[in-house]
């Protein structure tokens, strides 16, 4: 496969490398790795994680420390990159970061992007809303001028076959009837395509990629699947495999992995 895409929400990278994640993603082949919730400073990264198995990364810090914030780690330089989405409360959360990669025939992005949670509480659901609201028109207007893989943690579970119990979490923060609308205009109005679902149409247990801490949800795969690649069509029509590491436990999610048939 010529182009190897990696997703995963660390839940702190200094936490997940000591769980082994550096030296899983030194044998894990990527071409480039969209990472999630941080939960780190420029500095802490210094001389540790600026580089990640030989690739550099390019990322989008919270302004709180200990909080948020995305990286992308490339092993091609970018002929740019993106930090933020302009807009300035969610830009302090460290959610956006793009890496694009343009040549006279073709203007083509990596994103890696971190949804908000709103499990915490009305203020944080209220939140969320709005950053889909944001970040909508965003992609509609970033689809129109060139191709992009958007990777990250979605904090959505989009249709029933998405998590285990989903008959008890209708009216709970990532499985609530107006974001998984959202989502669907997401991929039919605008026209991006969730990949995994292109090449799984049918995984139920098995596309799990978040479990909660909670009681034996990982042992028992309660999980939810709320890490995807979102793609303008041309892209995703070349992704071939889906694959999601149930290994070693980096984090209380699990890498989601999507080879593509082309080359940056």
């Amino acid at each position: 496969m010529a182009f190897r895409l990696i997703t995963l929400n660390l839940n702190g990278i200094r936490s997940a490398a000591n769980k082994g994640f550096v030296e899983w993603a030194t044998q894990a082949g990527a071409d480039c790795m969209g990472v999630q919730e941080v939960k780190a400073q420029a500095a802490d990264l210094a001389d540790r994680f600026e580089t990640v198995a030989g690739m550099p990364g390019y990322f989008h810090f919270a302004e709180k420390k200990g909080y948020s914030g995305v990286g992308l780690y490339s092993r091609k330089t970018p002929s740019s990159v993106v930090v933020g989405l302009g807009d300035a409360f969610f830009d302090a959360e460290g959610r956006y970061v793009e890496a694009r990669y343009d040549t006279p025939k073709r203007q083509l992005s990596i994103i890696s992007c971190y949804f908000p949670s709103g499990s915490s509480g009305e203020d944080r659901q209220a939140a969320k809303f709005r950053f889909l609201d944001v970040l909508y028109p965003h992609l509609l207007a970033l689809a129109a001028e060139r191709e992009f893989i958007l990777v990250g943690d979605v904090n959505i579970a989009h249709q029933e076959i998405d998590l285990k119990n989903w008959r008890s979490n209708q009216k709970n923060s990532g499985f609530l009837p107006e974001e998984r609308a959202w989502m669907t205009r997401l991929l039919t109005e605008a026209g991006l395509v969730d990949v995994y679902r292109r090449l799984q149409p049918d995984a139920s247990d098995a596309c799990y990629t978040w479990w909660s801490n909670r009681g034996q949800a990982y042992a028992n795969n309660v999980g939810w699947r709320l890490d995807y690649h979102l793609a303008t069509p041309a892209l995703a029509a070349k992704a071939r495999v889906a694959t999601i590491y149930k290994g070693e436990k980096f984090s209380d999610h699990a890498p989601l992995t999507i080879d593509y048939d082309f080359k940056l």
